[in-house]
């Protein structure tokens, strides 16, 4: 699809990637583990990690799972089950479940995640609707993999998951209001949600998140504006933090830039990076982070950038941008060592090792098969050795 197509489009049909990115080492009773930069774990004995897999959501009503070589990145063959035809969000809460939107027919699809394979079964009840007069799009999830929120038609849809069943069931209060916003992300803190503010002039919405119930509060001056705009509407979808909570990121698709925040630890503020919104390439959609780096995908390439950890600036990785042929989703592995696209148009998944410069490097035997894959999370199982 050109740019200029993709301009044209809509907000509610842009496809945008939630990404999932998780630690790579944990402790092992009373022994210290610590993570290098390089993501590789340096201590020992470790836990030994369990399966780690990627899901993908597809133009063809399918969602996908393959298993991830621990080693190489490599995928395996993907497994499917039927999902959603038209997809906004994919998201897991925890290791246990996966859940896609519909907004075609306002519901969340939910599956049960096998620890061992990988395969996906529909959560008892599955599809669930998000009411009436609803359009749920983007998923997120706490930490904890407790709630999960998708962002709708001027509200977000909140939900406690059962921790057996998986089931989600509205909290009180639900929905809470906000603007236009169809991506979101919660901070690896739990403590704060940040949702895109698509109608103009553009921002961020940040609401607070009670660890009790799962209910959302405004934070004080939300929504925050995107700095230096020059134009009635940037059209904001893609919405990103940084593993260390510091850095908000939001994808503009018709200015062809990444605005930046930096995150009261405290109360959720937001303040402009200096020097925010920053150039990327053409119509930037979909947006993932990693230790220090930030990934954006345009038309045909991966744009990578180098995050300040006191600022938050960007600046382009050596070499970047990297070409790929590929439109849709972008996920990272919990090592933080391999980055994934999806490519629905043809049919596969390309997959990178990522250099500790943050460079790309194409993975042996990519593409991965995979029938039109769009959105790409990953999920890694609990490690033994607790």
């Amino acid at each position: 699809m050109s740019a200029r197509i993709l301009r044209a489009c809509s907000a509610p049909f842009l496809l945008i990637a939630l990404s999932l990115f998780l630690a790579g080492c944990g402790n092992s009773h009373n022994i210290a583990c610590v993570v290098p930069a390089s993501g590789s774990c340096t201590c020992g004995p470790c836990p030994i990690s369990n399966a780690e897999f990627l899901f993908a959501t597809t133009s063809t009503g399918q969602v996908l799972s393959s298993a991830i070589d621990h080693s190489s990145g490599a995928l395996g063959s993907p497994a499917s089950v039927a999902g959603p035809t038209m997809s906004l969000g994919l998201a897991a809460a925890g290791s246990q479940f996966l859940y896609a939107s519909d907004f075609q027919t306002a519901q969340l699809y939910g599956y049960s995640i096998n620890a061992s394979s990988g395969v996906l079964t529909p959560i008892n009840g599955s599809p669930f609707s998000t009411g009436v007069l609803s359009l749920p799009a983007g998923l997120a999830t706490t930490p904890t993999g407790k709630f999960l929120y998708a962002m709708d038609v001027s509200k977000v849809d909140a939900f406690g998951i059962n921790a057996t069943s998986g089931v989600p069931t509205a909290t009180s209060g639900s929905p809470f209001f906000s603007g236009t916003g169809l991506q979101g992300v919660v901070s690896p803190s739990g403590q704060f949600l940040f949702q895109t503010d698509v109608d103009p002039p553009n921002g961020v919405f940040a609401f607070t998140i009670d660890a009790t119930t799962g209910a959302l509060t405004d934070v004080p001056g939300s929504p925050f504006p995107v700095p230096n705009q020059t134009v009635l509407n940037s059209n904001p979808f893609a919405i990103a933090i940084d593993p260390s909570g510091k850095f908000v990121y939001e994808a503009l698709t018709f200015t062809d830039q990444i605005a930046a925040w930096s995150v009261n630890q405290t109360t959720g503020v937001l303040t402009p990076v200096p020097g925010s919104p920053f150039t990327t390439g053409i119509t930037p959609i979909f947006l993932t982070s990693v230790k220090n780096f930030l990934y954006t995908m345009t038309g045909g390439a991966v744009y990578a950038y180098t995050i300040d950890p006191g600022s938050g600036v960007l600046t382009p990785v050596t070499g970047s941008p990297f070409s790929v042929p590929a439109t849709a989703g972008l996920v990272i592995d919990s090592s933080g060592t391999h980055l994934y696209c999806a490519a629905a148009a043809s049919n596969g998944i390309f997959a990178f090792t990522i250099a500790a410069d943050g460079s790309l490097t194409p993975l042996a035997g990519s593409p991965f098969p995979a029938t039109g894959p769009v959105l790409l999370t990953i999920v890694q199982m609990p490690t033994q050795g607790e």
